[in-house]
């Protein structure tokens, strides 16, 4: 009898025990917050040694600023994001035309064409002007104002995750959208227009 007592004490202290561990374990888990990457810089303000160029327009470094002039091409990040934020700082030469493209990839069928995945736009001059979202060939969700001018430094910052995105300029939030056709790609500058002239610089991700 002591001993069959002694066996019951005994279980009771070992399933208490495990219930006290495995609550301290939950509440544990609770208040631990998810981490977001560091900053990871997309251009290193040298060198264009991690990106690729398609299409026509030239790009090359001046003064630690990415430099796209001539007609139209787009290079590409070796970078690829699913979950991200992305913000860089942008000028665009009069009557240019540009963008910040996400999720992109450049088309199997011709990868000198238009890329397929998200852009936010960089223009002054059309109806749908910077911070518009658009999808390839088409404007899609409109920027809540024009803000920004030819020749003048103006910042950028897009967050994507799942299928949201928001566009940032100069730190306003000017466009919202859902969409989920594009899952991860690159980050892309677009040239446009011959002539013209787009300038970047500060650009840098991190994974959500």
């Amino acid at each position: 009898m002591k001993n069959l007592l002694f066996i019951s004490m005994f279980a009771f202290l070992l399933i208490s025990c495990g219930q006290s561990n495995q609550t301290k374990k939950t509440a544990e888990k609770a208040t631990v917050k998810p981490v977001q990457s560091e900053w990871i810089p997309l251009f290193n303000g040298k060198d264009l040694s991690n990106w690729f160029v398609r299409g026509k327009a030239n790009w090359s470094v001046k003064d630690g600023i990415m430099v796209g002039e001539g007609g139209m091409g787009h290079i590409y990040s070796k970078a690829t994001a699913k979950d991200f934020e992305v913000e860089g700082t942008f000028r665009i030469s009069d009557n240019g035309n540009s963008g910040l493209y996400f999720r992109c990839n450049p088309p199997k069928d011709n990868p000198d064409g238009w890329p397929q995945g998200y852009e936010a736009q960089i223009d002054n001059h059309q109806d749908a002007y910077t911070g518009w979202l658009w999808l390839p060939g088409k404007p899609t969700a409109k920027a809540k104002e024009l803000i920004t001018k030819d020749n003048e430094w103006f910042t950028m910052k897009v967050k994507m995750v799942g299928d949201k995105i928001q566009i940032w300029v100069n730190g306003e939030l000017m466009t919202e959208y859902t969409d989920d056709r594009y899952k991860e790609g690159h980050f892309a500058i677009q040239g446009h227009n011959p002539g013209q002239t787009i300038e970047v610089k500060e650009l840098k991700y991190r994974n959500l």
